[in-house]
């Protein structure tokens, strides 16, 4: 039985997913493409977005090299949607990456490069990501909700309890998480609405390629169901934050009850 309340249809919406090439990002473009929606990829992957071009279709689909981190190539690509399609309605943000190291190695501190890296990669690219495509998204029309557009940012539950060797990704991450209610108050005023996704461990390549010592332990910690995420998970909870017209300013926790260990 259909729940009731407003809902905003992603058929013949245009969305955008950085990171979109592999991952939670894949699995997005792969959901919003099932929905009816036009996607265009924006990530520096181009073999591994061909390959989902290829299997859900040019028309369908659009991939951007993008360097998320630099003002003029991110510009150029909303200039790209734009021209293309015409507006831009959705932009989840799923890239990013993580670098482990703690604060004191056994060597030296913790390289003041790679927390820069880390930080300008998941914050501000994050950032710079949604505040152009904010832009394009207030030329809009209202829908008949009354709304222009939804951003949906990926923040971890590490953002909230890093654990050891994760400050350059928690301090990320945190920053993503705190980022969240004032964008939605921000673009209030321009019917836009903000969310954030904080994932638990999830099955991704890159896990899939961790050794067990590090997996192991993180599994003992989720409690049920008692496993990795799934990447259609995320996704799914993407494409519900976007049908769902009252979900703004929250960051959403998707981690199966668990709370992570020091280490």
């Amino acid at each position: 039985m259909p729940i009731s309340g407003d809902y905003m249809e992603l058929v013949n919406k245009v969305a955008l997913v950085t990171g979109g090439a592999s991952g939670l990002g894949q699995a997005t473009v792969e959901a919003f493409v099932a929905e009816g929606a036009k996607v265009v990829i924006l990530d520096i992957n181009e073999e591994k977005a061909n390959e989902i071009i290829n299997n859900l279709g040019e028309d369908n689909v659009v991939f951007i090299s993008t360097n998320i981190m630099e003002e003029d190539p991110v510009v150029n690509a909303i200039t790209q949607i734009k021209e293309k399609f015409g507006g831009l309605h959705i932009a989840v943000n799923c890239a990013g990456t993580g670098y482990p190291g703690r604060i004191l190695g056994k060597e030296e501190p913790h390289p003041l490069d790679a927390f820069k890296f880390i930080v300008n990669l998941n914050l501000v690219g994050t950032f710079n990501v949604m505040r152009i495509a904010a832009d394009l998204m207030d030329k809009n029309d209202p829908d008949e909700k009354g709304e222009k557009g939804v951003i949906i940012n990926t923040a971890s539950i590490a953002g909230i309890e890093g654990q050891i060797g994760q400050s350059a990704y928690s301090a990320s991450k945190a920053g993503v998480i705190g980022l969240t209610i004032t964008a939605a108050r921000d673009l209030a005023r321009h019917a836009v609405r903000v969310c954030t996704i904080a994932p638990g461990i999830f099955d991704t390549p890159l896990m899939q390629l961790a050794p067990d010592k590090v997996r192991d332990p993180l599994l003992e910690s989720t409690q049920f169901p008692h496993r990795f995420g799934q990447p259609n998970e995320f996704a799914d909870l993407a494409v519900h934050i976007v049908k769902n017209t009252y979900l703004n300013g929250e960051t959403i926790r998707l981690d199966s009850g668990m709370r992570m260990k020091p280490r």
